[in-house]
């Protein structure tokens, strides 16, 4: 269809309806059946009687003493040491990421475990967590930075976590490696 350049003088409204007029909305899409029931990965799970995110209270450090700039990093024994190299250098692929920023404690917990339960779910490889540095937190220190520490090292699925590249958030976030 050939278009004519508009008339002199012609505004650009009466412009674009005459470009237009011909214009008709698409069908609407038929919505897809929700699924209701739970995912394969988690009904196994319920049915092994455990939770996907398995708690080791044995490999928990106390984390306090973590102040705003310092780099934080953790590996099991089962991750070769250029992989916790490559995590720090950010040459994994980020799938997924979560801000706690703006949270209590205690949300910020519920919330890094709900999210950490879907990537699991999701198979998930490297996720980032971005928790701050801390810079209001006062005299107290980092408390997400110090939590979230604590919280990852105690879950058996994160295989390691390092501080991220400056920047992907620098040491005011992590890149965290799952288990497959």
């Amino acid at each position: 269809m050939a278009r004519r350049p508009p008339p002199p003088g012609d505004d650009d409204t009466q412009a674009f309806r005459r470009a237009v007029a011909d214009v008709r909305p698409l069908p609407p899409r038929p919505q897809p059946a929700f699924r209701a029931g739970l995912q394969p990965a988690a009904r196994a799970a319920r049915a092994r009687g455990h939770e996907l995110l398995v708690d080791n209270p044995a490999a928990a450090r106390d984390a306090a003493g973590t102040t705003r700039g310092d780099a934080v990093s953790f590996r099991r024994t089962t991750v070769r040491e250029d992989t916790l190299r490559k995590l720090r250098r950010g040459q994994f692929a980020v799938e997924a990421e979560i801000d706690l920023h703006g949270l209590t404690r205690h949300a910020a917990h519920a919330a890094l475990r709900q999210f950490l339960h879907e990537c699991v779910l999701r198979g998930l490889r490297c996720i980032r967590v971005i928790h701050g540095k801390g810079l209001r937190s006062g005299p107290a220190g980092p408390v997400l930075k110090e939590g979230v520490d604590h919280w990852l090292r105690r879950l058996d699925n994160v295989a390691a976590f390092a501080s991220a590249r400056p920047a992907d958030g620098g040491t005011g976030a992590l890149y965290v490696l799952l288990r497959r």
